[in-house]
C-alpha cells in the first residue's frame, strides 16, 4: 500500500507539470500499483486515452527483433558469431567482411545508420527526399545507408545504430523465410498473448491505436506525425502495443516461454557499456548500480510518441509509461526510478 500510495502522489504532480498524455502502468507480482491514462488518443474527435489503447513502442520494439534472433540461435540455423556476409544475400561494398551477429545485436557493428543519432536530432528530415510512403519493408531502408562508409571497425565500441536492426531483419526473413511482421506475431507476440499488439500501417490503424502528436515549444499548435515516420513498423521498431501487452511479453520473457533460460540468461546480460551507469544486452538496456543490475528496460522515441519499459530486478516491479506526443514523457521514468531505488 506504501509504494502505491507513493506513485499515487509522484505522478500527480510529475503528469500535471509535463500535460503528459498517454497510459503509466505499474504493477508487481501480478498486481497492479498504479495504472492511469491521460489526455487524448484522437484530438480532433475527443477520444480520450485509456489502459486499453495502443501506442506505439518505437524503437522499444527492437527487442523483438533480438528475441527473434535468439530463437533462430537456439533452433541452430545461426549462431551469435555468425558473420552477416553468410546469412545475407544482399551487396554491402563498403560493409567490413568481420561484422557478426553478436555485433549488430549489441550496436558494435560500426555500420553506418541510416538515422545516426550522434551526429542527427531531426528524423522528419530523412523523408524529405526519401518519402515515408515508400518505406514498407527493411529492405526499403536500403538505400538510405547500403553504399555508406563504415564508422568504425567492427567491435570497436558502441554506436546506436538502426540501420544494424534493419540487417537482422532480414536474416530473419532469409533463414525463416517468413516476412519479418508475420514471424513476429506468430512467434513472439501470439505466444505472449499480446492480442491487442502488432505492426499497423499508418493509414490503417485499428480501433483504439493512438494517434501520435507533435506539438511546438510553448503547446499551443499540434500536428499529427502521419508524415513523419515510416508508413509502417519492421525490424528497428514502430509495433504499437498496451501497457499490458507490453506486461504481458515480459512475463513471456522471464518465464522462457519465448527462449530456453541459458538464452535469455545472455540476451539479458551486459554486452556493452555505454556510460557509466548503463550496458545493452540484446535489444535491451540495463541500469547498473554498484555492480548489480538495478532494471532492464526497453526505450523509444519518434515524432508523435515516446515510451519506456522497465523490470526492477530486486522488487520484481515493472513499470511501463507509453505516450502519444514527443515530449512530457522522458522525466517520468527516472522519477519512478527514483522513488523504486529508495523504497528497495
Amino acid at each position: 500500500m506504501k509504494i502505491s500510495k507513493e506513485l499515487e502522489k509522484l505522478l500527480d504532480v510529475e503528469t500535471a507539470i509535463s500535460k503528459f498524455s498517454g497510459s503509466i502502468l505499474i504493477k508487481r507480482d501480478g498486481n497492479d500499483l498504479f495504472k492511469s491514462s491521460y489526455d487524448y488518443a484522437d484530438r480532433r474527435e475527443l477520444i480520450k486515452n485509456t489502459m486499453d489503447t495502443r501506442f506505439t513502442v518505437a524503437s522499444g520494439s527492437k527487442i523483438f527483433t533480438a528475441v527473434a534472433i535468439c530463437q533462430l540461435v537456439e533452433r541452430g540455423f545461426i549462431t551469435f558469431d555468425t558473420l552477416i556476409k553468410e546469412c545475407i544475400d544482399i551487396p554491402f561494398p563498403t560493409f567490413s567482411s568481420d561484422i557478426t551477429i553478436h555485433h549488430l545485436l549489441t550496436h558494435t557493428s560500426g555500420i553506418p545508420d541510416y538515422f545516426d543519432e550522434e551526429f542527427m536530432t531531426d528524423y522528419e528530415k530523412l523523408w524529405e527526399n526519401y518519402p515515408m510512403y515508400r518505406v514498407f519493408t527493411s529492405k526499403d531502408f536500403l538505400p538510405l545507408f547500403q553504399e555508406k562508409e563504415m564508422k568504425f571497425q567492427p567491435g570497436e565500441r558502441f554506436s546506436y545504430c538502426n540501420a544494424g536492426f534493419i540487417l537482422l531483419g532480414l536474416i530473419v526473413e532469409q533463414i525463416s523465410g517468413m516476412n519479418f511482421i508475420a514471424y513476429i506475431q506468430r512467434n513472439i507476440l501470439d505466444v505472449c498473448d499480446m492480442t491487442d499488439s502488432g505492426y499497423f500501417r499508418m493509414d490503417q490503424l485499428p480501433n483504439r491505436t493512438a494517434i501520435g502528436y507533435i506539438e511546438d515549444q510553448k503547446g499551443k499548435e499540434w500536428r499529427t506525425n502521419i508524415y513523419s515516420v515510416p508508413i509502417i513498423g519492421g525490424a528497428d521498431g514502430g509495433a504499437y502495443t498496451t501497457t499490458y501487452d507490453l506486461n504481458n511479453f515480459w512475463s513471456g520473457l522471464m518465464g522462457h516461454k519465448l527462449l530456453k533460460e541459458e538464452t535469455t540468461i545472455r540476451m539479458l546480460s551486459p554486452q556493452v557499456e555505454t556510460d557509466n551507469f548503463r550496458n545493452y544486452g540484446y535489444g535491451v538496456w540495463m541500469t547498473i548500480i554498484g555492480d548489480e543490475i538495478f532494471k532492464y528496460y526497453v526505450m523509444g522515441g519518434e515524432p508523435g510518441a515516446m515510451m519506456v519499459s522497465s523490470v526492477y530486478v530486486k522488487s520484481s516491479i515493472r513499470a511501463h509509461v507509453m505516450s502519444n506526443k514527443s515530449n512530457g514523457t522522458a522525466e517520468i521514468p527516472g522519477k519512478v526510478d527514483e522513488l523504486i531505488y529508495n523504497l528497495e
